[in-house]
């Protein structure tokens, strides 16, 4: 394969921010939630995008973009198919990575946890707010799972709207997982590539900070 000179050459040098320990708070949580109103507030196109690490017992990984639903000092929740790929590996091993990257502010943030399901009243409550075809798009769909074509699932879409109407079931086998934190890395992008980079780790029941090398 012919070298492409462009590509090793692509490079941004950052140099809007800085994230020094004066400039932070003691709060992950706090840090977090500062962070995540600046990128609100600048319209960016689907700020609560996140990827989600996970991996099968043996350590195998995978990963995908979802979407934040909601957070607060017990965790991150977002919401999927119990019984997709990444469904399946949070049962066998419920260790996983949420990565945030902002490109316009020049910010990455990293977070690892444990994963836990949410209580099955709360999934319905959210699942009833999705937008109606959303609701039937997930109840259509067998995620991960090989499906014949594009035409049998629009077909089954189809079958499901003309039995349900409005009111579509919140299907069984779908729901919300929070990942309850135990260590975030806040990365400033910053000049010749010496970014900052400032981590919480949780020790018993309190946030150590430190910093580490880019």
């Amino acid at each position: 394969m012919q070298e492409n000179d462009q590509l090793k050459n692509m490079r941004l040098n950052y140099e809007q921010y800085q994230l020094l320990e004066s400039n932070i708070s003691n709060n992950p949580f706090i840090q977090f939630n500062l962070w995540f109103d600046l990128v609100l507030k600048a319209d960016v196109i689907e700020p609560n995008a996140m990827t989600i690490a996970t991996a099968t017992k043996s350590g195998l990984p995978s990963a995908r973009v979802v979407l934040l639903k909601e957070f607060d000092e017990t965790g991150f929740t977002f919401f999927t198919n119990y019984v997709s790929r990444k469904g399946r590996e949070l049962s066998e091993n419920p260790l996983a990575s949420l990565l945030f990257w902002w490109r316009e502010f020049e910010r990455q943030v990293r977070i690892e946890g444990k994963i836990e399901k949410i209580s099955r009243e709360e999934s319905r409550k959210y699942f009833n707010l999705r937008p109606l075809k959303s609701r039937y798009g997930a109840l259509a769909s067998n995620q991960s799972e090989v499906v014949e074509s594009r035409e049998v699932l629009e077909k089954k879409f189809a079958d499901l709207e003309k039995q349900f109407g409005d009111n579509p079931p919140t299907p069984e086998n779908w729901g919300g997982y929070k990942l309850i934190p135990t260590k975030f890395e806040f990365w400033q992008g910053r000049r010749d590539r010496l970014h900052d980079r400032i981590c919480y780790e949780l020790v018993n029941t309190n946030w150590q900070i430190k910093r580490i090398s880019p």
